[in-house]
């Protein structure tokens, strides 16, 4: 074990456990909430994509005056209030159900809520990595991280899907609440004083959010990769919109058969966060962003293939492949952001990137839910894998492709 390896830092130990554990809630969540729309209360493919919507339009309304307001706090006081937030509200689900008066309207707003407090946790979370490790232990930091999120992804639907057979889907939201109060449990154990940010020069809200816009969007890389993740992010809101409608309705498929497919399929997720730091550094951190999207994202173009029997296979595979891509992207773009940006500006760094990357997501999802309606579900799979397969465009014909690693000098200025 190296002497500067995280696994020697106890703060950064107490992060990861409670990231685990709310990651873990989360991928629960996302199975046995659209699980209870589809199966409890009957949604149509449109309701569908209002409720796969909801859960991120929060980041499209507040994502960027949530940079600002995250720059001028602390981050860790406000990681703990978004964890509580989030577990009262989905706890509220399974005491609905007991009392028999839980509707999608009620789902449609605990999404919502729920999206609003993980716009300020992710925004704070990513601005507060930096702190708490150092610039020259983030792609470590963000591999182990993004490990949790791939076992979380593998682990969370079969969880998710047993105790939605089991309990019924309502009930199963309990362990997505307990994840968040496990989270913040772990979060109140940090030690670690973070420091008093740095006042703004100019206080009004509209020039701070200006100013971390320009940063983003006056980078050439930045700008493309900001453009790529939202290009993806669109169609993956495409497909996850009738996801679940193609697995249990089109393929015939048990509330476990759907959890334990979406487990084996994001085993690629699991082996793209085991191998990213690896993948890194054999092929250098900048070609990790446009190479690896190039050779995987297509591969979600063989789930529209599936049907009832064998071809179930073309789900597994076209998950594992597209989960892999995905995840040592994430862990190469995000430490790249962080690497090169000035510490006064991480939050609206973020934000801006997130309103941008998070906030096409509800329109996809409100698209898929659409296209669903008028051309049928498979269909809408196929325009989502024809885009998610495009959308590699923007890094690979980007400054990157002439980049091995980070610049030095943008790293050296991020410190300053």
């Amino acid at each position: 074990m190296r002497e500067n390896s995280l696994w020697r830092h106890a703060d950064f130990r107490r992060l990861w456990a409670g990231d685990t554990a709310s990651q873990l809630g989360t991928f629960v969540g996302h199975t046995v909430l659209p699980l209870i729309a589809a199966t409890v209360l009957a949604a149509s493919p449109f309701e569908m994509g209002v409720l796969t919507a909801a859960e991120t339009l929060a980041f499209l309304l507040l994502g960027l005056p949530a940079g600002a307001w995250v720059d001028r706090f602390r981050r860790r006081p406000l990681m703990l209030r978004a964890d509580f937030a989030r577990a009262a509200l989905l706890l509220s689900v399974p005491l609905a159900w007991w009392a028999g008066v839980l509707t999608l309207t009620q789902l449609v707003v605990v999404a919502l809520l729920t999206g609003v407090c993980t716009v300020f946790f992710d925004v704070a979370y990513q601005s507060y990595l930096p702190s708490l490790v150092g610039r020259d232990q983030l792609l470590e930091g963000n591999a182990k991280l993004q490990s949790s999120q791939s076992v979380s992804q593998v682990a969370g639907p079969g969880i998710g899907g047993v105790l939605a057979q089991l309990f019924g889907p309502a009930y199963a939201v309990l362990v997505t609440g307990l994840g968040f109060l496990t989270s913040a449990l772990c979060l109140l154990r940090i030690r670690r004083v973070e420091p008093e940010p740095v006042p703004h020069e100019n206080p009004k809200l509209s020039a701070q959010i200006a100013e971390g816009l320009r940063f983003v969007f006056g980078n050439p890389t930045l700008r493309a990769i900001t453009s790529a993740t939202a290009t993806a992010n669109l169609a993956n809101g495409i497909f996850l919109a009738v996801e679940m409608l193609f697995l249990t309705r089109t393929l015939g498929l048990s509330a476990a058969a759907v959890g334990a497919l979406l487990a084996v399929g994001g085993a690629g997720s699991v082996l793209g966060a085991l191998t990213s730091g690896l993948v890194n550094r054999r092929i250098g951190q900048a070609r990790a962003i446009w190479l690896v999207p190039l050779l995987t994202w297509p591969a979600h173009l063989l789930v529209p293939l599936a049907a009832p029997g064998w071809r179930i296979a073309f789900v597994v595979v076209g998950l594992v492949l597209f989960g892999y891509g995905v995840i040592v992207y994430n862990v190469a773009q995000v430490s790249y952001r962080q690497a090169i940006c000035p510490d006064r500006l991480l939050g609206r760094m973020n934000a801006s990137v997130r309103f941008v990357v998070w906030g096409v997501l509800p329109l996809g999802s409100m698209l898929g839910g659409a296209l669903g309606e008028v051309m049928g579900i498979r269909n809408t799979l196929w325009v989502a894998g024809a885009l998610e397969a495009l959308a590699v465009l923007w890094v690979v014909t980007s400054p990157l492709r002439r980049l091995r690693d980070i610049p030095q000098t943008a790293a050296v200025q991020a410190v300053q």
